[in-house]
């Protein structure tokens, strides 16, 4: 089949990964210069997978997606001889004297919307989070959540770009129209067996002649920020998330003690760089549970925008050849797999396809 795919963020080189692995013709357009250009929300994002600690603004569904694309991240890693840096060892949630309030009611309400009663929280000793994480110190309250793990995002974007065999890349190109079977680039018209819409922020800037429930939606944009930090002398081999009672910073380690540090979201379409509260208040907040941080250096900023729907949740739209994947919010890299997966399953019926993004 000759498929068309609007937007080369995370989830438009996914579908492209899939797809060229068993033979369609692929081609894919987005205005990036090139395919290193860092402006698809995907780069920004830390890579948590978390289904779990994402409960607080997530639902059944989300959670259920968040754990299939676990297993899609696992089958992704073996194909591509780990070189998306997937880490399963589970994710830590900490908390100081004093914030044991705020920590209690988001751990509450974890244990109280889990659907899998095998999946909760574990209460972590301080001498447990010590053997675990040495480098941790200064909180006084821990929980473990072991069923998830993280993703290198940066790696992982090079990788389904470079490993889709066969794919057509149409970098600093952008689409005018978008309707079934058909982009519009420019004046020129290009026709498809199968057109997809991943263009996360940038879908609400697409002419729609046939409108849907998910087009008329306003995808708004949900800013975030993130610092990386060099600190060779911090070992870390899992997220961390510090619960605060105005925020909850996450840390995420890297290749080359290299360590990702950002909040969850802000209410807000500002593109400009990182502000000096965020620097100061992130910063302070991450090195209150590593205190090496403070010799590590600031090496990259960086601030991107979400997609997300009225409601923050994700959803599909699917009619004859044409499918919309919008509003992953801050879940893009925990559920964008198992997203992909439904998406092509809804769409074709086709066991080939579904058993192909199964095994990739």
């Amino acid at each position: 089949m000759q498929i068309g795919i609007a937007g080369a963020g995370l989830a438009g080189r996914l579908l492209a990964y899939a797809l060229s692995t068993h033979g369609h013709q692929v081609e894919v357009f987005d205005p990036a210069p090139d395919a290193h250009a860092r402006i698809a929300a995907g780069w920004t994002a830390a890579g948590m997978l978390c289904p779990l600690a994402e409960m607080d603004t997530g639902d059944d569904y989300v959670y259920k997606l968040g754990q299939r694309s676990l297993q899609l991240w696992a089958d992704i890693a073996k194909l591509t001889d780990n070189k998306i840096d997937l880490r399963l060892k589970g994710s830590l949630m900490l908390a100081h004297k004093g914030d044991e309030g705020a920590a209690e009611q988001m751990i509450s309400l974890l244990q109280r919307k889990s659907p899998n009663p095998d999946d909760q929280p574990r209460v972590t000793s301080m001498r447990e989070l010590q053997e675990l994480e040495p480098s941790v110190q200064g909180p006084s309250h821990a929980w473990y959540l072991p069923f998830e793990g993280q993703v290198d995002t940066t790696l992982a974007m090079q990788t389904l770009c470079a490993d889709a065999k066969g794919v057509t890349w149409h970098w600093g190109t952008s689409v005018k129209e978008l309707t079934p079977g058909e982009l519009v680039i420019g004046d020129e018209k290009r026709q498809f067996d199968w057109v997809f819409d991943t263009r996360g922020v940038g879908a609400r800037r697409l002419k729609h002649p046939h409108p849907t429930e998910l087009s008329c939606q306003n995808v708004r944009g949900v800013r975030g920020e993130v610092f990386w930090v060099q600190a060779p002398e911090i070992t870390l081999n899992r997220p961390l998330r510090l619960l605060h009672p105005r925020y909850h910073v996450y840390i995420v380690p890297r290749q080359n003690n290299l360590f990702v540090i950002g909040a969850s979201s802000i209410e807000s379409e500002d593109r400009s760089p990182v502000s000096v509260r965020t620097t100061v208040e992130l910063l302070a907040a991450a090195h209150s549970v590593l205190p090496g941080l403070s010799e590590g250096r600031i090496v990259h900023t960086e601030t991107n925008l979400r997609p997300a729907l009225v409601d923050n949740f994700p959803r599909i739209e699917t009619e004859q050849g044409l499918s919309r994947i919008n509003g992953l919010f801050r879940h893009g890299w925990m559920i964008a797999p198992a997203m992909i997966e439904e998406a092509l399953e809804t769409a074709f019926k086709a066991p080939m396809l579904a058993q192909s993004h199964s095994e990739i």
